[in-house]
């Protein structure tokens, strides 16, 4: 007989953790069988037997279709997904409108070189990220196919724009896999091992993190003294909040100082936002949150809502690169600048609300269950970007590694999915249609995983 994952309570406020309405009416999440399932078993053998080591696979997930926040694997298991594909899934599964418009785009037509010709489509998403990023100034914009390209685009541009050589990067940092974004993360040394040379001209400094005691803003006044003059230096490049590192929220004095003393040198601040843009922190940018305007900002993820789409937002003044000298042939494709445009839509006129208003009720819950759990040793977050850092010992902050990893495998068995970050942080990016039930069943399963492995 089918079983479903069924935590009992009642409807009521998310700081009650464990007290989900009542889910006669609901269809997920459910269990029919324990996954992964024979359907499932297959496919990942397929997989294992033919695709790149290289690949990480959390867990034996493997999804056939979704509606809103649920996911649906290929045995008929439903899920609550607090993860969003990594938080790329903004407008969550199966949306009408995003749905429409590739259809539309894509009855039209697939490809036409957005760096050698024109459409409308690319005009039009240019023109509005270029008003809606932070700063009343005017901007140009660098479409690209990932964050990773927008990464590498915003290194040549940034060098390219000063004349300068030297890039800061932060300790954490995930910029991406390619020369030059591993060459600016550091979020994990196995993105980086064996795969040297890296990209010369790059110091990295420590990333302020309020919880750890750790003052970003001291290690580059020691930067400048003794390292590195500020004259040499192109950009700073960082998360304003970070994402692969631990999902850390700095302190607001970290940003502006970093802004001030940009200023000061003339280095360009880049604030990459792949993660945290797009309404995801409850603002359409991190940078909104904290009134910090960069120079050059890049976004991606979430920004087409599963479809390959980046960009590089710079400062008029900073995109004076000449004609020819940089440049893609699927960056800006029609079809994902329909998806990009509609997600955009959906963002502005209500998702982001609903990022704000659903993500305050989730960090009540999880502030409710850090009482409840010693090995919760911080919730942090805005919007629906929340870290929740796992402790061996409150005193002493020890990362539990090991809790972490069972605790992503539980909740997947009993029907919600996670992602960890950083050392020992459980990430909670789920799409931003998110609901009050989506939010508070899926506490009240966190809530029943910590009390098995506890």
């Amino acid at each position: 007989m089918a079983t479903k994952t069924s935590p009992k309570g009642r409807q009521g406020d998310a700081s009650a953790a464990a007290t989900p309405a009542p889910r006669s009416s609901r269809d997920y999440p459910r269990i029919l069988v324990p996954p992964p399932g024979p359907k499932a078993q297959k496919i990942i053998a397929l997989d294992n037997q033919y695709s790149s080591p290289s690949y990480i696979k959390e867990y034996p997930l493997v999804m056939a279709s979704g509606r809103g926040a649920m996911v649906e694997d290929v045995d008929g298991n439903r899920y609550i997904d607090f993860m969003a594909g990594i938080a790329v899934s903004s407008t969550g599964y199966n949306h009408p409108k995003i749905v429409a418009a590739v259809r539309e785009a894509a009855g039209r037509f697939l490809h036409i070189c957005g760096t050698d010709f024109y459409y409308e489509g690319m005009a039009r998403l240019c023109e509005r990220l270029a008003k809606l990023a932070p700063g009343q100034d005017k901007k140009r914009v660098f479409l690209t196919n990932s964050g990773t390209e927008a990464v590498e685009g915003a290194v040549k541009l940034a060098r390219y724009s000063t004349g300068r050589p030297h890039l800061i990067a932060f300790d954490g940092a995930f910029h991406g896999r390619s020369y030059a974004a591993i060459s600016l993360t550091a979020s994990k040394v196995k993105y980086r091992k064996g795969f040297g040379p890296l990209l010369p001209e790059i110091t990295h400094l420590p990333y302020d993190n309020p919880y750890r005691g750790v003052d970003g803003l001291a290690a580059a006044k020691r930067l400048f003294e003794s390292r590195v003059d500020p004259s040499e230096i192109a950009a700073v490049i960082m998360e304003p909040i970070q994402g692969e590192g631990g999902y850390i929220l700095p302190r607001p004095e970290f940003l502006r100082g970093w802004r001030e003393l940009c200023d000061e040198h003339k280095i360009l601040l880049v604030f990459d936002e792949i993660q945290s843009g797009v309404g995801r922190t409850g603002k359409m940018w991190a940078a909104d949150y904290y009134g910090v305007q960069p120079d050059i900002l890049l976004a991606a993820k979430g920004l087409g809502s599963g479809m390959p789409i980046g960009a590089i937002v710079a400062r008029e003044w900073v995109m004076n690169w000449p004609r020819g000298s940089h440049g893609t042939t699927f960056g800006g494709n029609p079809v994902c600048c329909a998806a990009a445009l509609a997600t955009l839509d959906e963002v502005e006129n209500g998702l982001c609300a609903n990022a704000a208003k659903v993500g305050e009720r989730l960090l009540r819950g999880l502030k409710a269950l850090q009482e409840k759990h010693l090995c919760i040793g911080d919730v942090r977050g805005t919007g629906l970007m929340i870290g929740v850092e796992f402790v061996k010992d409150r005193g002493r902050k020890e990362p539990a590694t090991d809790l972490v990893g069972k605790l992503e495998q539980l909740a997947f068995r009993k029907g919600l999915l996670l992602l960890s970050c950083g050392q020992s942080v459980i990430r909670i990016a789920p799409p931003l249609v998110l609901t009050p039930y989506d939010a508070d069943t899926g506490l009240a399963i966190l809530d029943e995983c910590l009390s098995e492995l506890s």
